[in-house]
């Protein structure tokens, strides 16, 4: 998952003497209009996701299993935004490399860890939702548990990274230095690097989002399709009501990220396996997939307030000198949420609990009659 436009398309011909045209240079009209965009990604990305986080880390009763890796997805997002993004478009302008190997190196090998970061938040979240929609009476992920399997995600990440950030390399190109990874086995038609691009592609794309669609289809199937009988209480329907409304809202945020993130993988594949000497042409087309991925770190936060109560009350807080924002009759509820309450999810567990240890002790009497 390179980052730059002339990925490892760098060849032998850094010997070459003699200036060539650059062929990336670009109207100022298309860099302004191109400079705006990527800026909004910029701006909207990072302001969102640090408010999401302040959300929930500031607020007591936000501070849940889902809500814990929706804060490790706003702050891979929010990292990504704000150190590669501005850089990427200032390269992919006329490809000129501006930072430093080192900066090369981080370049290359911190936006696959967010994304990896980022995708398996999401797929935790659906496994989490699945065991406690489909398997209410088996235990939930505790908070401690919840912060080491973040800590292995991110451990995996900066695994896979690994290979961009050491073949990554600077070097002069005719009149200009460029940012690109020099794979081993170049002479063997691009072998590893072919086998690296089609491993990442399963690792982050295929098979999380196959994983995260089987999760929701479960739980889709039993909370729509159909009905748990013996209990048509008041509180059993909001609690359905409250967890139908956590998964359409992750949902989305899945099918944005698969939206966004899937021109870029088949761009990138086929440039691979169906290189293309026309750059001029490339260059456009990559900009604007670029933008395309980069830009679902900046949806999150706006589907989280859409659909989120919450949410939605938080950033009211958040942006309350706005003339056309009110949020004075929400005052409240965040204060509430700022004291440690149980939530229906936590009552449900507490209740799951009791049922296990009722079922546990009918279990032990049973076993104890039977040996008598």
């Amino acid at each position: 998952m390179n980052m730059s436009m002339e990925n490892t398309s760098f060849s032998n011909d850094t010997g070459m003497n003699g200036t060539i045209p650059n062929p990336f240079v670009q109207p100022a009209w298309q860099i302004a209009l191109w400079a705006v965009a990527y800026s909004i990604i910029v701006i909207v990305s990072v302001v969102g996701n640090i408010i999401v986080m302040w959300i929930i880390l500031a607020h007591k009763r936000m501070r849940t299993v889902t809500n814990y890796f929706l804060v490790n997805l706003a702050f891979a997002e929010a990292s990504m935004s704000a150190f590669n993004t501005v850089v990427n478009f200032t390269y992919a302008i006329h490809n000129h490399w501006y930072y430093g190997l080192i900066y090369c190196k981080f370049h290359n090998f911190f936006p696959i860890s967010a994304v990896f970061s980022s995708i398996y938040s999401m797929t935790a979240i659906a496994l989490d939702r699945y065991m406690a929609i489909i398997h209410p009476l088996k235990p939930r992920l505790s908070a401690t548990a919840t912060k080491i399997v973040i800590c292995v995600i991110w451990g995996f990440a900066f695994s896979l990274a690994f290979p961009l950030g050491y073949y990554a390399t600077v070097e002069p190109f005719h009149d200009r230095d460029v940012c690109y990874l020099e794979w081993p086995g170049y002479e063997l038609n691009r072998k590893y690097e072919k086998m690296y691009q089609v491993s990442v592609f399963g690792l982050i794309y295929f098979l999380p989002l196959l994983v995260i669609g089987c999760a929701y289809t479960f739980i889709g199937m039993t909370l729509w399709a159909s009905e748990i009988p013996g209990d048509s209480s008041d509180r059993y329907h909001e609690q359905v009501v409250a967890k139908r409304k956590v998964v359409k809202m992750m949902i989305v945020v899945v099918c944005t990220f698969a939206i966004c993130w899937l021109p870029y993988h088949i761009y990138f594949l086929l440039q691979i396996f169906l290189p293309d000497k026309n750059q001029k042409f490339y260059q456009q087309l990559y900009l604007a997939i670029m933008w395309l991925a980069m830009s679902s770190t900046m949806y999150n936060p706006i589907i989280y307030c859409c659909l989120n109560d919450r949410f939605r009350i938080g950033f009211k807080h958040v942006f309350r000198w706005c003339p056309f924002i009110r949020a004075g009759e929400d005052l409240k509820e965040l204060d509430m949420m700022r004291m440690r309450m149980p939530s229906q999810s936590r009552r449900m567990d507490q209740e799951n609990s009791r049922i296990r240890g009722l079922v546990r002790s009918d279990a032990l009497n049973e076993a104890r009659e039977e040996a008598q």
